[in-house]
């Protein structure tokens, strides 16, 4: 028996098309979205790639170690039940517990992308305390200066202030000589000159770049 076939409007035909088109790539856009987050670990770190220009671009040209590595933010990961959650240090919020569909779109409104961290095997046991760590640190204002305070903190510093206790990162003396030049970057310093501070050149701190960089961490890939 012949199959039977049903004649289609050619108006219909041009209006489902382009909305069954529309349907399909946002239905890959959220699987994408889901099988690049779907295999995270509690405790991993999420790197925010850094721009080339502003605050974001004087942090990488001071700091980057590595083509690979240009990050101008971070983040620890706190899987709590079926909920997902960023603890990090930013300008906006201070330190915060933020959740992470929230925290990817406020990187993907930049333009920059998020590089998943973690810790290799035998350090992994230290992630409980370093989220208990975070959390007591949580409604604390952000360092806009980047020299270590006890009262305020910046991201890398929030970071490393988690994971202390059992010595993953360390605190590296700062440079803020730009490598072309060899001399103190000229962003760093109109940015100190206006707060009436010295450039801290060769105080102790961290940065993005300096934590990837850490042999006790392994790149898992992009979201």
């Amino acid at each position: 028996m012949p199959a039977l076939k049903i004649p289609v409007p050619k108006k219909f035909k041009k209006t489902i098309i382009p909305l069954l088109l529309v349907f399909l790539v946002i239905v890959s856009v959220q699987c994408l979205s889901q099988r690049n987050t779907a295999n995270l670990q509690n405790g991993d770190l999420l790197f925010v790639t850094a721009e080339e220009t502003g605050l974001s671009g004087a942090i990488n040209n001071v700091t980057q170690k590595k083509e690979v590595a240009s990050f101008d933010h971070i983040g620890i990961l706190e899987v709590a039940g079926s909920d997902r959650y960023v603890l990090h240090a930013a300008p906006k919020g201070g330190a915060q517990r933020q959740n992470l569909n929230e925290f990817i779109k406020d990187q993907e409104v930049e333009g920059q992308r998020v590089v998943v961290y973690r810790l290799k095997p035998q350090y992994r046991k230290f992630i409980p305390d370093a989220i208990q760590k975070a959390h007591s640190m949580l409604g604390k204002p952000y360092n806009f200066d980047y020299i270590l305070d006890e009262n305020s903190y910046y991201c890398s510093d929030f970071v490393e202030r988690a994971f202390r206790k059992n010595h993953i990162f360390i605190l590296e003396p700062m440079t803020f000589i730009d490598p072309k030049t060899r001399k103190t970057n000229t962003f760093w310093e109109e940015f100190y000159n206006k707060k009436n501070i010295q450039v801290p050149e060769g105080e102790p701190g961290c940065n993005p770049n300096g934590l990837a960089g850490s042999d006790k961490l392994e790149r898992v890939g992009d979201l």
